[in-house]
């Protein structure tokens, strides 16, 4: 399984980071960082399968290409404001991490704007005039 090798990454990483923390910071910062990006890439695979996978029911559901690819925008936008903000946050920079997050979330909005639109006017073209 491959969430074994995942968690034994983070373990080792975690006590070399551990062992190195005192005497090198720059070092544990750069442990920290490299594997977080590995982890990052094992996990894309998988990633993209179930977006494939989505991409495939939704065509099979006749749903309009357009707002699917942007919800997996939003969520990719969302894991991947996460994975800078908790990689800033490891390195002691708060202020910078909340400022990926607040630019993630504004990024979801900005893309969220054209289906909140069509949803309105689905609901007014159910009321009557």
């Amino acid at each position: 399984m491959m969430i074994i090798q995942i968690v034994s990454i983070g373990i080792v990483a975690s006590l070399l980071v551990l062992l190195i923390k005192e005497q090198k910071p720059t070092y544990a910062l750069f442990i920290i960082i490299f594997t977080s990006i590995i982890i990052f890439f094992i996990v894309m695979d998988y990633v993209s399968t179930v977006f494939g996978l989505i991409q495939l029911i939704s065509s099979r559901a006749n749903i309009n290409d357009t707002y699917l690819h942007t919800i997996l925008q939003i969520i990719g936008i969302s894991y991947i404001a996460e994975f800078g903000a908790h990689i800033t946050r490891d390195a002691g920079l708060e202020s910078v991490a909340a400022k990926i997050e607040l630019a993630g979330k504004l990024f979801i909005i900005v893309l969220a704007v054209p289906i909140i639109s069509a949803v309105i006017e689905t609901i007014i073209g159910f009321l009557p005039q």
